[in-house]
């Protein structure tokens, strides 16, 4: 959420934000409301400061066993018209509330000019050995191939038991699946100092609003209405909304928390997009990097982060790029995203494997997540920050791609070993 202030002493720049990310114009609406509001506040202090006064000269006059009567009728109405400016000045602030929920955030000043993905920028391509023909398209088996053939994972099955986008893993693919996960978890909390949190799967509608999928993608959400609770789209709802309503201590931050957790989208089978296999999906399994920071450092541990997402593919030895979004296709509440994006050779094509966004403070004043810098020092809002470190559905299509060997065998590189009872699949 925006900063009223911000939108009342700098409009335009809000409204270049709000064109930016092609969403409608809601800013003189909002200074509309805002207006109104405040107007109704003035007007409800002015009458409490006369039912004061009205109420002293009320006392006054029983004390001196006079007639009260007009006084009391007076001190009446002016009770029912406050009452009445109460009822008004809630429906003002509701309202307000909700353009203001619609509202995106404001990008920062780097990301660059575009309408759609086309205008993205890629910032960085890295490769074993810095062995540009890994990028090249190669012959072979794709991914639902691959897995058919080694018996990795079984979708006919997932679309019997649940429906079409829910996969099933067996076997050595489930053996591979969970071997990813415990891998980036113990290089995110053993190198990257983040600290593991196992949050649950089903949240509150506050906590969508607070990261702010409600109230914009309320319509990808599953949901369970008699229970008011909501599947996950990703473990940031419930990791970033553990410190909602809460004052942070300074000397804590940064705060870095990495967690796993299935993830639950509704939207994953987007018209004009490749639903095969694992390239879209309705559940897949995440490891998710947030992080709480001072607003002069978010900046500084947005790299950070996107270089220990980073750092997860080049261990596992998977070629990728980053990418700077454009404004037209930076997310709602984002100031500035790096996409990671992993090369399929057999697809011939970038896969998204990772989203790392600083949203600034505009997710702490929706969940109200503050900091003081010392015991004597003002609350000031805190900024947040994400990461996919990494989703494994589009890695596991470009780690079985790459992997594949001539003779139809997957290699295991060397540092999933350990977590594995087979070091290739055959």
């Amino acid at each position: 959420m925006l900063d009223i202030k911000l939108i009342r002493d700098n409009p335009d720049l809000v409204r270049a934000a709000i064109r930016a990310k092609h969403t409608e114009d809601t800013v003189d609406h909002v200074l509309a409301l805002d207006r109104d509001r405040r107007a109704i506040i003035g007007q409800v202090e002015a009458l409490k400061m006369k039912r004061n006064t009205v109420s002293e000269e009320i006392a006054r006059l029983k004390r001196a066993k006079e007639p009260a009567d007009v006084r009391i009728a007076e001190m009446k109405a002016v009770g029912d018209e406050i009452a009445s400016l109460d009822d008004q000045l809630r429906e003002k602030e509701l309202a307000l509330n909700l353009l203001m929920d619609s509202m995106p955030n404001i990008l920062h000043r780097s990301v660059p000019t575009g309408a759609d993905a086309l205008a993205n920028v890629e910032v960085k391509r890295w490769s074993p050995n810095g062995d540009e023909r890994l990028f090249e398209k190669r012959e072979g088996l794709d991914h639902l191939a691959l897995g058919e053939k080694h018996q990795l994972f079984d979708f006919k099955r997932g679309a019997k038991i649940a429906a079409a986008g829910f996969p099933v893993y067996m076997g050595r693919g489930a053996q591979l699946e969970r071997a990813f996960i415990n891998f980036m978890l113990d290089v995110h909390t053993r190198s990257h100092g983040y600290s593991e949190v196992l949050p649950p799967f089903f949240v509150n509608a506050q906590s969508l609003r607070g990261t702010g999928q409600f109230p914009k993608f309320a319509d990808q959400v599953y949901h369970i209405p008699e229970d008011a609770l909501y599947a996950i789209p990703t473990a940031e709802v419930p990791v970033t909304n553990l410190y909602a309503d809460e004052v942070l201590s300074g000397d804590k931050l940064p705060l870095l928390h990495c967690a796993f957790s299935a993830c639950f989208r509704r939207e994953a089978g987007s018209y004009g997009k490749d639903t095969r296999g694992f390239l879209r999906v309705h559940e897949f399994n995440k490891v998710e990097l947030v992080k709480f920071t001072t607003p002069e450092s978010s900046y500084d541990e947005h790299e950070k982060l996107t270089a220990d997402a980073e750092r997860i593919l080049e261990l596992l030895e998977i070629p990728y790029r980053r990418i700077l979004l454009c404004n037209g296709d930076t997310g709602f509440s984002s100031a500035k995203t790096y996409d990671l994006e992993v090369w399929a050779p057999v697809e011939g094509n970038w896969l998204e494997a990772s989203s790392c966004s600083n949203f600034e403070d505009f997710q702490a004043r929706r969940a109200n997540i503050r900091f003081r810098r010392d015991a004597k020092s003002k609350p000031e809002f805190v900024h947040t920050l994400n990461g996919s470190g990494l989703a494994t559905s589009r890695l596991m299509v470009a780690f079985l791609e790459t992997f594949q060997q001539t003779d139809g065998t997957i290699r295991i590189p060397e540092v999933l070993h350990s977590y594995l009872p087979f070091t290739e699949i055959k």
